[in-house]
């Protein structure tokens, strides 16, 4: 089947929510405009982009939620639109908010309810309830009452639902949205732990999670793609973002131009700024390479009286990217 190689396949999606009937006029909003991307089996491809860019409704296209205008999308290799039963029992889904969970049930209650609506055998239930309440850390909780959980717990609990009856690619929508520091690094771990059993389709606005889960990513900005690529490709396109800072505690004692001169005639090197300060001075070297001018550059600092205070390396943030390629901050 073609496709099958990869794990979801997205081509000029495209979604519009008419204005008083079903024929596009003046008003319509295009939630998703021109959107394709592919995501390769084993991995967690991400969909980055702030509130409102258009990540939710795309996933919504891919899980049988919402009809694509435009475009078309395959799910393990079935059609979304055409073979959307067969796309369901290949897919779990995890949306963001609190719902979709039974607060009066416990987490085993819970998981129970679901996996009959799954059709699944009651030994199969209680196999994959325990082993899935072990992946998450709720093994100790899994006959307390959800309504008890917190919001951390509550988002571990909706990705053990999406994982119970055990399908080879999840949806995760803004999965770690609202929750404290700790409890997102936790549902992390949980999600890296998926890969390369199962294939993850992560939507976030958060630059941190999107750098550290994800093998490639797409950056969606009103409505189509405006960028993609591994992180470490995507932040190469950034210019001018490299910067290694160096504060000594000397002024050069009158050397500055030269040292500026023999810094800014390193390879790597863009160009070099230096300011002096109250007991000592500021280099600032914009770069192409920020290692090898550091190493170079603490090599050459060595010939003069430059007693090193702090060393301050900048890469390019997934922020940058987004500024580069659209021309406006993230959020």
């Amino acid at each position: 089947m073609a496709g099958m190689e990869r794990a979801i396949d997205a081509e000029h999606l495209r979604r519009v929510y008419p204005k008083g009937g079903l024929f596009r006029r003046r008003g319509d909003t295009v939630a998703v405009d021109d959107i394709s991307f592919h995501v390769p089996r084993g991995t967690v491809f991400g969909l980055l982009g702030p509130n409102g860019a258009g990540k939710t409704t795309t996933i919504k296209m891919l899980s049988t939620l919402l009809i694509p205008t435009a475009g078309w999308a395959r799910v393990a290799g079935f059609d979304v639109v055409r073979q959307d039963r067969a796309v369901r029992r290949h897919l779990g889904v995890v949306l963001g908010g609190d719902r979709g969970l039974y607060g009066k049930l416990s987490a085993r209650a819970n998981l129970q309810y679901f996996g009959n609506l799954y059709g699944m055998t009651t030994d199969s239930i209680r196999r994959r309830t325990g082993e899935m309440l072990e992946l998450v850390g709720l093994t100790e909780r899994a006959d307390d009452r959800v309504e008890r959980f917190s919001r951390g717990m509550k988002q571990r609990l909706h990705l053990t639902k999406a994982l119970l009856h055990d399908p080879p690619i999840l949806i995760l929508d803004e999965p770690t949205i609202g929750l404290d520091p700790a409890a997102a690094i936790d549902l992390r771990r949980a999600i890296a732990a998926l890969v390369p059993r199962h294939s993850v389709l992560l939507t976030t606005h958060d630059m941190h999670e999107a750098d550290q889960l994800c093998r490639e990513i797409a950056i969606v900005d009103r409505g189509r793609v405006v960028a993609q690529g591994t992180p470490a490709e995507l932040k190469s396109r950034v210019s001018g973002a490299r910067r290694v800072v160096i504060e000594t505690h000397e002024t050069l004692n009158g050397r500055a131009l030269e040292v500026e001169r023999a810094i800014g005639a390193l390879e790597p090197v863009r160009s070099v700024s230096i300011r002096p300060e109250d007991r000592g001075a500021n280099l600032t070297i914009l770069c192409d390479d920020t290692a090898r001018t550091l190493d170079d550059t603490l090599s050459l600092l060595r010939r003069y009286p430059a007693t090193i205070r702090t060393v301050t390396v900048i890469e390019p943030t997934l922020e940058d990217v987004f500024l580069s390629v659209a021309g406006r901050s993230f959020e």
